[in-house]
């Protein structure tokens, strides 16, 4: 938490993730700033705004933000959540009471209260009940700007001509959320001031990674992703692919290089690079600032071409997140994902023999995903040994076709509780205890390959027992009439 101005401010900036509302977070301690709400702040001081802002990422509580309300005293608050952080996307429900928290306790201080981020636009109309004045819908920054400078010269301003928004209107003796006229997006993303950095506490966070050996900053090259998997919620960028030249980017790195001094990047974008030819730029642009720093991104197993693997590794790529999912092709053609396994298997050697780490996320019970099914991923993780692996369920979210395929057996719970908590939300081949035994056994043929003396094969009495269970399984399912119709195996 830091106060940009002393004293009394017109504008109060934060964003509501609390890593310790995150039980699974908290122990892993790998704390990033609000990239997204610090770009808010940069236009908000080029503006020359005056603002306090809350970080909450390391904060120990809503009372904190209460303390700031009070030392404040602003007449607008802003909950812009970090739009580039993953875990944000999730739309957990312990989030979302924290954002209906620091609403009603804004709204208590007076104060007019605008809000944005991926659960806000999916749950419009809750947001709204519980007093906020504004969504911001698409990408906040722009639409901040406008909406804070309309309430400081005038805390009553009319906001239905503002584009981007929805808002609480009176119709008919109740209220009904309308929907203001659409904002563009922002095109031009090198016209955009770099984060405001040094409304961190850099120090705590360098703290707060200790445990890991050096302190990892985030940063993003560009906005959204041009890919049509079906599962994939995409409720600010939509399916746009917007980039910042290369020269912009390696020229934020030799900034941050200066102001924070990090050991490590972690580049947010949902596709970093999309091109060979960027990637190439990037590398030239940061070989000519001297500003190469060890980085991490995400990507697709197409798109790691030989030209663009060695770009990444001239540029000091050290790991590659790729969007694996499964081991069965019949699953990954179900999920319009795009990829074949021989290009899974292509980029993961070729990134290996550059010397970069190729870690896969991977998505258990994808409607058609039966027990075969799951063995051909673990055979495909034993096969070419990812680095590190992450596993995680099928998660229907408003807005993709996948949450309109399952919408008629969605079981009541439609969020996650935090981001351990990997339920099944929708009637599944198997139930949320069976997957997470799966998910822990992945886990664990991944590292015994890096213990020494253990070999994948030794697992392979705990996959027996889980397929005796399976099978069982299946018997009570055929007696009873199968809850979901599987994809013929591949």
């Amino acid at each position: 938490m830091r106060i940009v101005a002393p004293g009394r401010s017109s504008i109060l900036l934060a964003h509501s993730y609390f890593l310790r509302y995150d039980p699974k977070q908290a122990r892993k301690m790998k704390p990033y700033p609000p990239l997204s709400t610090l770009m808010a702040a940069a236009l908000l001081r080029r503006e020359r705004h005056s603002f306090a802002f809350f970080d909450s990422m390391l904060s120990d509580g809503v009372d904190e933000f209460r303390d700031l309300l009070r030392a404040a005293r602003p007449k607008v608050v802003g909950i812009l959540e970090d739009n580039f952080n993953f875990l944000t996307k999730m739309c957990t429900t312990r989030m979302r009471e924290a954002a209906f928290e620091m609403i009603a306790a804004a709204k208590s201080a007076g104060a007019r209260v605008a809000v944005n981020g991926s659960d806000a636009i999916d749950q419009t109309a809750a947001y709204l009940d519980v007093g906020a004045d504004a969504v911001i819908l698409g990408e906040g920054e722009a639409g901040f700007l406008e909406v804070a400078g309309r309430w400081c010269k005038d805390p009553d301003g009319d906001l239905s001509q503002v584009p981007g928004l929805a808002i609480a209107a009176p119709l008919h003796g109740r209220t009904t959320v309308h929907r203001t006229p659409h904002r563009h997006t922002i095109v031009d993303l090198d016209a955009l001031p770099y984060p405001a950095w040094d409304l961190i506490d850099v120090e705590r966070y360098r703290v707060a990674w200790t445990a890991h050996g050096r302190l990892s900053w985030n940063a993003c090259t560009s906005r959204g992703c041009p890919f049509g998997c079906n599962w994939c919620a995409k409720p600010v960028f939509g399916r746009r692919y917007t980039q910042r030249s290369a020269a912009n980017v390696a020229e934020e790195l030799a900034q941050l290089a200066r102001a924070v001094v990090p050991d490590h990047v972690w580049f947010a974008d949902d596709i970093f690079g999309l091109t060979p030819r960027w990637i190439e730029s990037f590398a030239g642009e940061v070989r000519a600032r001297h500003a190469a720093t060890p980085f991490t991104m995400q990507s697709r197993a197409d798109l790691m071409t030989p030209s663009a693997v060695a770009a990444l590794a001239e540029a000091r790529c050290e790991e590659v997140w790729l969007g694996v999912e499964s081991g069965s092709q019949a699953v990954l053609d179900a999920m319009d994902k795009g990829i074949t396994l021989d290009e899974v298997r292509d980029a993961t050697g070729r990134l290996k023999a550059h010397g970069i780490r190729a870690c896969w996320f991977v998505q258990l019970g994808y409607p058609g995903e039966d027990w075969s099914a799951i063995l051909r991923t673990r055979d495909l993780i034993r096969q070419e040994a990812p680095d590190d692996i992450g596993v995680s369920v099928a998660y229907p979210l408003p807005g993709t076709p996948f949450y309109e395929r399952v919408r008629a057996e969605l079981r009541g719970k439609a969020n996650w509780s935090d981001s351990d908590d990997l339920a099944m939300m929708f009637e599944g081949t198997y139930t949320t205890d069976f997957y997470r035994e799966i998910r822990d056994l992945l886990h664990l043929e991944v590292s015994a390959r890096a213990s020494r003396g253990r070999t994948s094969g030794d697992l392979d009495g705990a996959w027996m027992a889980l397929e005796r269970r399976e099978s069982a399984h299946r018997s009570a399912s055929r007696t009873a009439g199968p809850a979901l119709r599987v994809v013929a195996g591949d």
